[in-house]
């Protein structure tokens, strides 16, 4: 069984450049479908999700070659196919964008529910109320959603809360619907954006993504070009949070600032010192950290997917902080992990109370999704002895490189095969 080592106690120093984000990529993949020419994607992560996702565009029978680790180009002109397989669907969570992208360019598409971190419950109602209201017909059927139309209609789509997927579902099967789409009380987030950008820049018509509300003038058809994909957020904000908790003094490159403005906030707010310049951020640790409280909420809000990350930088801090999470109820299941290391944590509902001036201890642990794996990981880093965390494959579907940008870093970390 493979494991990732790190072994406590080394203050993080230098320059890391960043990767693409995923969550964007995940979707700007699936959207390759609706382009009727051959399209580049630069910039893209090198992780499992971008990996199973080409090869469920391979089996759709688009045609797909990296030229290099970060670069993929798709020619999806000859995809006649509009059935995702069920192993492809459950790879990751983003193969529901297939829906939208399916229905769009060929009026059908069959999806298995998607597969993920499980992080509580995380129904598609949303998605597919929103493909109802475009005109199409919708039924599930031993967990696959079966969707047709015979041409989408433009309409306007209310979304009772601002999810990030069925947001940009909605927008890529828009693309091709007949009129105007309005969807309200859209997701705002980064990656809502680069899909967007993504699918202008092929053709289509859509303004006022980043906003709560977002307007798709359909098209006829979308043409190829190249895209570049933006830098990971959520990648920046994790090795933000590693230079902090190790005290370190860490520049991160390539990154976009203005999406990490919530972030940036807390850490000064703990007593870190954040620079930023026009694509980097400068974090210098404090062995003196204040306590916080941190609310989890939609962009521009905090990041859930750094809540876990945070957490184990609050262990460090003077005080009691406390965390609600207000975006996926079972996101704390890392907390038993974190015990494991000498953490003091308490869950009750939403909220959790972190016990700082912990002297966390290193110890066998699991990654239980994603973002837990990568906040097991920032643990050990500030963690006396040796860590050991396991589940390494949650880890490798959002992070590129992770063990060699921390050594580079200075960290003691590296990858091994263990008897489990």
């Amino acid at each position: 069984m493979e494991y990732i080592s790190i072994k406590g106690g080394n203050r993080l120093c230098g320059k890391v450049s960043m990767s693409g984000a995923k969550n964007a990529s995940v979707a700007i993949l699936p959207a390759a479908i609706t382009c009727g020419g051959v399209v580049v994607i630069d910039n893209l992560p090198q992780i499992e999700d971008v990996t199973n996702l080409a090869k469920a565009l391979e089996s759709l029978g688009a045609k797909c070659e990296f030229t290099n680790n970060n670069t993929l180009v798709v020619d999806a002109t000859c995809v006649s196919k509009h059935a995702l397989d069920a192993n492809m669907a459950k790879s990751t969570r983003a193969s529901y964008y297939f829906m939208g992208a399916l229905l769009g360019r060929l009026g059908r598409a069959e999806v298995p529910q998607p597969g993920g971190c499980d992080l509580g419950v995380r129904p598609i109602d949303y998605h597919k109320r929103g493909f109802t209201t475009l005109g199409a017909n919708c039924t599930d059927e031993h967990d696959v959603v079966h969707l047709s139309c015979d041409g989408l209609k433009g309409a306007n789509i209310y979304l009772d809360s601002p999810s990030v997927g069925a947001t940009i579902n909605l927008m890529i099967a828009s693309v091709f619907a007949e009129g105007v789409t309005m969807i309200e009380n859209a997701a705002k987030e980064p990656h809502v954006v680069d899909t967007a950008n993504f699918l202008n820049k092929m053709g289509a018509k859509i303004t006022g993504a980043g906003t709560a509300t977002i307007r798709i003038r359909g098209v006829k058809k979308l043409g190829g070009g190249e895209y570049t994909v933006i830098p990971d957020p959520i990648e920046t904000g994790t090795y933000m949070i590693a230079a902090a908790i190790t005290g370190g003094d860490v520049t991160v490159e390539n990154v976009i600032p203005k999406h990490m403005e919530s972030l940036s906030s807390k850490l000064r707010e703990m007593g870190c010192i954040v620079e930023e310049g026009g694509d980097w951020i400068r974090v210098q640790g404090n062995e003196n950290l204040k306590a916080c409280e941190v609310k989890t909420a939609y962009y521009p809000g905090f990041p859930t997917d750094l809540q876990p990350q945070m957490a184990a930088l609050l262990c460090k801090a003077n005080g009691s902080s406390i965390i609600t999470e207000n975006i996926f109820e079972q996101r704390y299941r890392y907390a038993s992990e974190f015990k494991r290391l000498g953490a003091n944590i308490k869950i009750d509902g939403r909220m959790a109370v972190v016990k700082g001036n912990c002297r966390l201890k290193g110890a066998t642990v699991h990654a239980t999704d994603l973002r837990a794996g990568a906040a097991l990981i920032v643990a050990g880093l500030a963690a006396n002895g040796e860590t050991l965390v396991g589940n390494v494959c949650h880890i490798d579907r959002g992070y590129e490189r992770f063990e060699d940008k921390l050594r580079s870093l200075g960290a003691d970390i590296s990858r091994i095969t263990k008897d489990e």
